[in-house]
């Protein structure tokens, strides 16, 4: 479990994943025990299913109107209207009766108990019509409010229906079609063309594509081929190459694939991601706490404020029913119903959009948080770079051309394992095309510095500086060497016998969408973007010139990005720390907020950072980043809206200047008000690339 820092005792819960609730049938079903709106009761089911709230909410109303109606028919008994007004108290308050019971069974009071309060006191007044009028517009409220409120969880619950029922397994010898739950590690599945993956695993036989966009978010489908191993356990392994995985619940392409199973179903990555989505909706945002401590004082006081209020008739000339009915309206004024739903609505909707982008959010505390950033460190391998060397330069020397000196660097590094040396022979072949590459022999690695062979017959030395300080290198050489390692490349040379033939140059380079990425952060506001690095200074501050960082940080082990994050944290109040949620777990521990780049699949990843991108995707960032300005912005919205009707009304009814039902109206109207205006986050989209664009077409 992770402590905020900043919100002392609230912390950031994890799913605990063998004592979490198992799924129904469906893969991670989301359990409605599992939902703010029904942690405040304000979804009911009974008699008519779902819709049984609205259901009596309307019979309420029939009541209601029949009754009121009835009042104006000469020679009607007031008896009929009367018993018509019981029902429409019966159906309209029996959820609020149900629910202020179950509160005050805990020892709390909420808003139902003060409407509750409200209506009995009405009609001990004889004000029945009143008193069935807050019944219904409250009973009404709710039920609009939990229909609204749906809209935003079944973007959630849609998660759960990715993955197919069914699955078909390659048992003794023959297919059969069995229910999800039913596989079991290692079983082999067939996945026909254009369905739905039904389990996590690894591709055995076939190639094709596959879209993973509901699960990462990425638009393009992604290239699946066979494990080299078919027959190795991978249901442990850390890592996994992407093209040798798939997801439950990801579309496969035009290609039959055998994949092997290597997460039951509730373990799934689809699974896991729904229920933390769950469990967000649980943690509490600053705002949230903000309004729940304003609720546990505000309550009471207004429950002396009507009690006193009661008594008025010994200090104004009046009659005893008039105070009182003056403190029943100003217990309906000063009940802030919009206030207890307009955060969670906002929270949840965020989160619920976060996830249909790919992105996982742990709840409102990093929702609204990370629309508060100024400052983000980011990792630099695998973060802004693409995460492996590749060729960047091949310069010719002593009148050999090009292709003849890749293919001899090719023949002598394609019998190398080392990292540099794969990413010379993949950059050599793609610039040659179908050029043949002769043999080499004699092949000897020399460690920390290089490699020597014989090609053709001659001793070819392929090596860093060091390799050759005992030559004399000509100093122009020597020059070109060194300007390319200040520009963040690993460079090479080649001699061939007494000759220098070449230089290699190698680098990590930045991936093709981090400039526009960054761009895309500038304009939102995020004044100061670190890179953290175990590479050398020079590397770390060619990359960030490349791609616009402000700031470079290199030659760092882990516990020095720990300490590069405090004095950030401290600085800036605010920061980010983006990573791969591995080796940069302690620094993401100590940001206000980490974000886990890549987590599909990646147990340490997800549990690791308060928000994971799914897929490897940067440009995923600036998505949530701007998803959480606006859910801020609308959370601001809502508690203004809510508070204001509150301090408007409240004085209102002390004056007499409205009555118990314009407060009612005026309450449940901003009610639903806060809930649809939350629900705009669900229709989120990030702008900012296209205002980019125009800015750059404006430029030109």
């Amino acid at each position: 479990m992770k402590t905020d820092k900043k919100n002392g005792n609230q912390p950031k819960t994890l799913p605990v994943k063998n004592g979490a609730k198992s799924a129904s049938t469906k893969v991670g079903a989301v359990g409605k025990s599992d939902s703010h709106v029904e942690e405040k009761g304000h979804e009911h089911s009974g008699v008519f299913g779902k819709n049984t709230e609205l259901i009596f909410s309307l019979i309420c109303g029939t009541a209601l109107g029949a009754g009121f109606g009835l009042s104006y028919v000469a020679g009607m008994p007031e008896l009929v209207s009367l018993i018509l007004y019981i029902i429409a108290y019966f159906f309209g308050g029996f959820f609020t009766a149900k629910e202020a019971i179950q509160t005050i069974m805990k020892g709390g009071f909420e808003i139902d108990f003060l409407m509750l309060v409200a209506a009995i006191g009405a009609a001990i007044l004889g004000s029945w019509m009143e008193g069935a009028l807050l019944l219904f517009l409250f009973s009404l409220g709710h039920a609009l409010e939990h229909y609204a409120m749906s809209k935003a969880r079944k973007s959630i619950e849609a998660l759960t229906s990715l993955a197919p029922p069914t699955a078909l397994v390659v048992r003794d010898g023959s297919q059969q079609e069995i229910r999800i739950e039913e596989l079991v590690l290692g079983d082999l599945i067939v996945i026909k063309p254009n369905s739905k993956i039904p389990a996590d695993g690894v591709v055995i036989k076939g190639e094709g594509s596959v879209n993973q966009a509901p699960i990462t978010g990425e638009s393009v489908p992604v290239d699946k081929s066979p494990v080299p191993d078919p027959n190795k356990d991978y249901t442990n392994e850390k890592s996994i190459k992407p093209q040798y995985r798939v997801f439950a619940g990801t579309i496969n392409g035009a290609a039959v694939l055998e994949v092997k199973v290597i997460k039951e179903a509730k373990d799934s990555t689809i699974s896991r991601l729904v229920k933390m989505v769950n469990e967000a909706e649980k943690q509490k945002s600053p705002t949230q706490l903000f309004t729940d401590k304003f609720e546990k004082y505000f309550v009471p006081v207004v429950l002396v404020l009507v009690a006193a209020l009661c008594f008025a008739f010994l200090v104004i000339d009046e009659p005893f029913s008039k105070s009182f009915y003056r403190a029943m309206a100003v217990l309906v004024a000063a009940s802030p119903c919009a206030l207890a739903i307009s955060t969670p609505s906002a929270v949840l909707s965020g989160v619920a959009r976060a996830a249909r982008g790919g992105v996982l959010i742990k709840g409102g505390r990093p929702l609204e948080d990370l629309g508060s950033l100024n400052a983000i460190a980011f990792d630099k391998t695998g973060t802004l770079t693409e995460g492996k060397p590749q060729l960047t330069n091949v310069i010719p020397l002593n009148g050999i051309s090009e292709e003849d000196l890749l293919v001899v660097a090719i023949a002598v590094e394609k019998l190398s394992d080392h990292p540099l040396a794969e990413a010379i022979v993949k950059g050599g072949l793609e610039k040659l095309k179908k050029q043949s590459i002769p043999e080499a022999s004699k092949v000897k690695g020399i460690t920390g510095r290089g490699v020597q062979a014989e090609v053709g017959g001659k001793k070819i030395l392929i090596g860093n500086k060091a390799l050759f300080e005992k030559d004399n290198v000509p100093a122009e050489i020597i020059k070109q060497v060194e300007d390319l390692e200040k520009g963040g490349h690993t460079s090479m040379l080649v001699k061939q016998d007494k000759d220098f033939i070449g230089i290699l140059s190698l680098m990590d380079v930045p991936r093709k969408e981090a400039k526009n990425v960054l761009k895309e952060l500038s304009a939102l506001g995020i004044k100061k973007m670190i890179m953290l690095t175990g590479d050398n200074q020079q590397v770390a501050e060619a990359v960030a010139k490349q791609i616009g960082i402000t700031d470079a940080m290199g030659n760092l082990m882990p516990e020095d990005k720990v300490k590069a994050v405090q004095k950030l944290d401290k600085s800036e109040k605010m920061v980010a720390m983006v990573g791969d949620g591995v080796n940069d777990a302690p620094a993401m521990a100590k940001s206000t907020v980490g974000i886990a780049m890549g987590a599909a699949g990646s147990d340490v990843a997800l549990e690791t950072a308060d928000i994971a991108l799914m897929g490897d995707k940067l440009e995923s960032l600036p998505f949530a980043i701007g998803l959480s300005r606006k859910a801020k912005g609308i959370i601001k919205q809502n508690l203004w809206i809510s508070l204001g009707v509150v301090a408007v009304l409240i004085p209102l009814t002390i004056l007499g200047v409205t009555s118990i039902g314009p407060a009612v109206m005026a309450h449940e109207g901003s009610t639903l008000v806060v809930v649809g205006n939350a629900l705009r986050l669900l229709a989120y989209k990030n702008n900012q690339k296209q205002t980019i664009k125009s800015g750059r077409k404006k430029k030109a």
